[in-house]
């Protein structure tokens, strides 16, 4: 073997060895997950479910904010035709779109699947202190009519998989 040769391959080693021992001390000094919690999610952050749940085990609040009396009682019925859990109907202050959506981190799958309802018109005011599950469903001016089935699997389609509002991470499948 030449001395050429001899001298490339101690070379091309020393290189080898060398991007080793970078390699290495990246790994041991990297701080990409200083300041997250275990599942990589910023300290502090709530996790939001983003399970889609069946009819039956969605919790919600009826609220009229509209003029029309009696509104929230028949919208509720509809929701309860549907196996909805309907947890109370009353009044809100006045809203001029098709239907807002209040709900915390527990509850950002089933605001998902309730925007079908409304044909992803519903607006959604996301709460990351709000501790319980239920969605309050505030009705508004321009609201007409819930869609119907085929119309919701349509926009449910439209709508993609839910996604953690910002501020919040997706709820491991495991802690579910």
């Amino acid at each position: 073997m030449s001395f050429a040769r001899v001298r490339a391959l101690v070379v091309v080693g020393l290189l080898a060895v060398v991007a080793l021992v970078i390699v290495i001390v990246a790994v041991v000094r990297d701080t990409q997950g200083s300041g997250a919690n275990a599942r990589g999610c910023p300290e502090g952050w709530p996790l939001a479910d983003l399970s889609l749940r069946t009819y039956k085990d969605v919790k919600i609040n009826i609220l009229n904010g509209t003029n029309e009396p009696g509104l929230a009682s028949s919208v509720g019925d509809d929701f309860r035709n549907r196996k909805f859990q309907v947890k109370k109907e009353g009044n809100a202050a006045h809203f001029d779109g098709v239907a807002l959506l209040r709900f915390g981190p527990k509850g950002v799958g089933s605001a998902h699947l309730l925007r079908a309802f409304f044909l992803n018109n519903a607006e959604r005011d996301y709460d990351p202190k709000r501790q319980d599950d239920t969605v309050d469903v505030v009705l508004g001016d321009s609201f007409q009519q819930l869609a119907t089935t085929t119309e919701v699997n349509q926009s449910l389609g439209d709508l993609g998989a839910p996604v953690a509002p910002e501020g919040s991470c997706p709820m491991p499948v495991e802690d579910k």
